[in-house]
């Protein structure tokens, strides 16, 4: 089993390429530890800034030192950078066309007990509202280190949710096909297609899996890139299908399953289901313990499965 979160793999790419980039710099909201990012702050102190619990300043200093030619990875919660920075993001960042790559670290319901202060569910929604602003959830340990190599390769704005725990790896060292603002077809299907981002893309396969020993072929598509959003990839897909079945760790509203929804209803009609978090507090517990309650695990999405297809 994986060790690694997501959150460290950012840590160790950004680390491999500030060696011979200065201009990579990182800034934390007194967050360095849940960031997994005290390694960089050790190794790269005059690249390093830590602004204290300020999630609007973290965000503005970060476009600030993007506008004098720096390269800015910011990280701080997703429930906070989302919600308590979400002007700065607007104007600051996606407005001012600035260098900032934004890490929401926790996400979701990484916080479990915390409750709701401490859950972000509504941040794909709010921050792919903001024009200009990419939104990515990758996987696993593996295409989060693409994903930063990519990111650190270009000069526009981005978030990038992930969660508190290592997940199990999708993808591996050697075999880890990634292509920037494209989904990644894990398995091929002609009855449903579930498409699925960050943690619950592993539930979804181990769903499919389940599925086929029942004769039900399921298609799993990882759509790591939430905005731009890859409708070319999810409608050749959902062409091959009867139902689409879109698995979120989100509310209900304006996030993967909205998307989805909405791209296959106007290009190729089918049957479509979003399962994610409600619309509600959620009950209080470890992340598994939450999924499980919600029916956001392998035996889960795949009850859903049956009840579309009966």
């Amino acid at each position: 089993m994986n060790k690694i979160p997501n959150r460290q793999a950012i840590c160790e790419t950004l680390m491999e390429h500030a060696r011979s980039d200065k201009s990579i710099t990182v800034l934390c909201s007194d967050s360095r530890g849940s960031a997994s990012l005290a390694p960089f702050f050790s190794s790269f102190p005059e690249q390093s800034v830590e602004v204290g619990i300020a999630e609007q300043n973290l965000v503005s200093i970060a476009a600030g030192m993007a506008s004098c030619g720096k390269k800015p990875w910011c990280a701080s919660p997703a429930s906070f950078v989302s919600t308590r920075s979400y002007e700065q993001c607007k104007v600051d960042v996606a407005y001012s066309r600035t260098n900032v790559k934004i890490i929401g670290i926790s996400g979701g319901v990484s916080y479990g007990a915390l409750g709701m202060s401490h859950h972000s569910a509504q941040d794909i929604a709010a921050m792919s509202a903001i024009p200009n602003m990419r939104v990515y959830l990758p996987s696993d340990r593996h295409q989060t280190k693409q994903l930063v190599e990519a990111l650190l390769q270009d000069e526009q704005g981005a978030y990038i949710r992930v969660g508190r725990n290592p997940v199990e790896d999708i993808y591996s060292e050697d075999n880890c096909p990634f292509t920037k603002d494209k989904a990644a077809v894990l398995l091929e299907g002609t009855d449903v297609l579930l498409v699925a981002c960050g943690e619950m893309v592993r539930p979804s396969l181990e769903a499919a899996e389940l599925l086929k020993k029942e004769g039900v072929s399921a298609a799993v598509l990882d759509m790591y890139c939430l905005k731009p959003f890859d409708k070319e990839t999810l409608l050749c897909c959902a062409e091959k299908v009867k139902a689409v079945i879109a698995v979120e760790e989100h509310a209900p509203t304006g996030g993967l399953g909205s998307m989805t929804a909405q791209a296959v209803s106007e290009h190729c009609p089918r049957k479509v289901k979003c399962l994610a978090l409600p619309d509600a507090p959620v009950i209080t517990g470890t992340s598994q313990e939450v999924f499980d309650h919600y029916g956001l695990n392998a035996e889960g999405i795949a009850n859903t499965v049956r009840e579309l297809l009966a």
